[in-house]
């Protein structure tokens, strides 16, 4: 179920996708059944969103959930509940990346060009990209009343309330506004 009302003072999600992003998503469902994503930490792939089959990439008891995303959602909208099975995409980050990012809402994008052999959008000509938006000192706060659900919570069923504010934009752009100069 979704809501397309605006909720005052929310705190932001930690993710956003973009409808590029959704869009791929949604067909790598489509072909793999459910996904999830865990933000990279470096290395070979740089730090890039990989996109596994659930199941297929174990996530640690001390990575961190950055969000959940709602394929059932089209730009703009707010979900009312939780989505399950394959509409629900995990996004993990390590818990040591997760120290140095979590002052940063990400931005998952879908470029063109080829990504990781690993990631499941590798064959499909676009590829994943991190963007980042820092955040405001009172959207911090808003963040720090709640604990990040931890891989070890998550095996034991603890799960995120449903996004409040719209996690899917149009572009990157409308999550990241690049500020001009005057």
């Amino acid at each position: 179920m979704v809501d397309t009302t605006k909720a005052a003072a929310d705190p932001p999600p930690r993710i956003v996708a973009t409808e590029a992003a959704a869009d791929l998503l949604r067909l790598l469902v489509a072909a793999h059944g459910g996904v999830m994503m865990h933000q990279s930490g470096g290395c070979c792939d740089g730090s890039a969103p990989m996109c596994y089959p659930v199941g297929e990439f174990i996530v640690g008891d001390r990575d961190i959930l950055v969000g959940l995303l709602d394929l059932r959602l089209r730009v703009g909208e707010r979900a009312v509940d939780l989505p399950d099975g394959a509409d629900a995409v995990p996004v993990w980050i390590s818990g040591p990346q997760f120290e140095l990012w979590k002052h940063t809402q990400l931005v998952i994008d879908a470029v063109p060009g080829r990504g990781s052999g690993f990631s499941l959008e590798s064959p499909e000509g676009l590829r994943f990209l991190s963007r980042g938006r820092a955040f405001a000192a009172a959207e911090l706060g808003m963040l720090a009343v709640a604990d990040p659900i931890t891989g070890q919570q998550w095996e034991a069923g603890r799960r995120p309330g449903p996004a409040v504010v719209p996690q899917i934009v149009a572009e990157a752009a409308d999550a990241c506004p690049v500020q001009r100069r005057p």
